[in-house]
């Protein structure tokens, strides 16, 4: 098979560094661009590397970053674009791109809420797909820009997903407890998160129900049509390095009692695990029995193969009656809410024929 070139735009930030991490020796795309703002250019991947938990190799480590500008990218033939970029920028250049024929694939919020712009999380919503069809024809080149969602919102969608299908579950509440790295590099100031829990985010509980109802919604006619699910969100930032912990409630009547909530869980696979994509988890929720489980520190970086390490959402503490359900469940805000949910979007698109 024949790898796509690829470049990644935002190289010097944490979610270009996880796309860096994550394309290293990638069976579909080669990167033969590192781009980010002109402060960074000429600059090494070593010089800016933050992400503590990767060790870099030599190879990457002496990989050179370029600044961000399209026409030169078409030169060099790109074909698959993964943005990390600040969604303040992200909007004129993945349109750049896209007009140029290029495939983008975004973690920015810039296009999620366009209405021939899909959230794609392949388990819930690979037929969405069929949106970009309808882009291309507006595009110069046929290109096209993909966005995964908020990073709170993917690992929540991922469990609700199996609810809403199983049970018919339709309102929910969440609080989040949203790690240190969803605020991008340096993040949040010290003296304000240690010791501390800082119970406001901006935008993102209206992110958690906007994108939610897209995401599990459908699309048919040339339009998406929202889920009539509801999410009404807390949100918060503590001091955890890495993973977004949620705890998820909802009321109704005649709820499902914990066996078969946790077996809706543990069966749920979909259209990845059917391909075998490199990037998707062999079970994207992973069950945890004990009591005390799912942490941050012990199951961020859920999921196997190991390309797949934080892939997979975690589900845990699991209680119902029979008018209420409470769990919680953890995702990896870096990888499977950030960078690896845009890897695994343009795998998909990949192995369907649209790239």
């Amino acid at each position: 098979m024949t790898k796509k070139k690829a470049a990644i735009l935002g190289s010097s930030g944490m979610i270009g560094q996880r796309f860096a991490q994550m394309l290293y020796d990638h069976p579909y795309f080669d990167v033969v661009a590192l781009c980010a703002s002109d402060r960074s250019n000429g600059r090494t991947l070593a010089d800016v590397w933050k992400l503590s938990d990767v060790e870099l190799c030599d190879e990457l480590a002496g990989r050179r970053i370029q600044g961000t500008a399209v026409g030169d990218l078409a030169r060099e033939g790109v074909e698959v674009v993964f943005s990390g970029l600040p969604s303040d920028v992200a909007g004129e250049v993945e349109d750049g791109c896209a007009e140029e024929g290029m495939a983008v694939f975004s973690n920015a919020s810039s296009h999620r809420m366009d209405p021939d712009t899909p959230i794609l999380v392949p388990e819930i919503n690979h037929q969405h797909m069929e949106a970009i069809g309808i882009q291309r024809e507006r595009r110069r080149k046929g290109g096209f820009v993909v966005n995964n969602a908020n990073c709170s919102v993917t690992g929540l969608a991922v469990g609700l997903k199996p609810l809403v299908d199983a049970f018919g579950i339709l309102d929910f509440n969440v609080a989040t407890y949203q790690a240190l790295s969803g605020a991008g590099y340096p993040g949040v100031p010290s003296v304000d998160i240690q010791g501390n829990i800082l119970p406001y985010i901006s935008k993102e509980e209206e992110k958690m129900n906007a994108e939610g109802r897209k995401i599990l919604g459908s699309f048919g006619e040339g339009r998406f049509s929202n889920s009539p699910v509801s999410i009404l969100a807390s949100c918060t930032r503590v001091n955890v390095r890495d993973g977004h912990l949620e705890a998820v409630f909802a009321k109704g009547s005649d709820m499902p009692d914990e066996s078969a909530v946790a077996s809706a869980f543990e069966g749920f696979s979909s259209r990845p695990q059917e391909l075998a994509l490199p990037t998707a988890p062999e079970k994207p929720i992973i069950v945890r029995p004990e009591p005390d489980r799912p942490q941050p520190l012990l199951d961020s970086l859920a999921g196997s193969p190991d390309r797949a390490r934080g892939m997979a959402v975690t589900v845990g503490r699991i209680r119902t009656s029979s008018d209420s359900l409470r769990f919680f469940l953890l995702v990896h805000n870096t990888i499977r809410g950030g960078a690896g949910g845009s890897v695994l979007n343009a795998e998909l698109a990949h192995r369907e024929g649209i790239l």
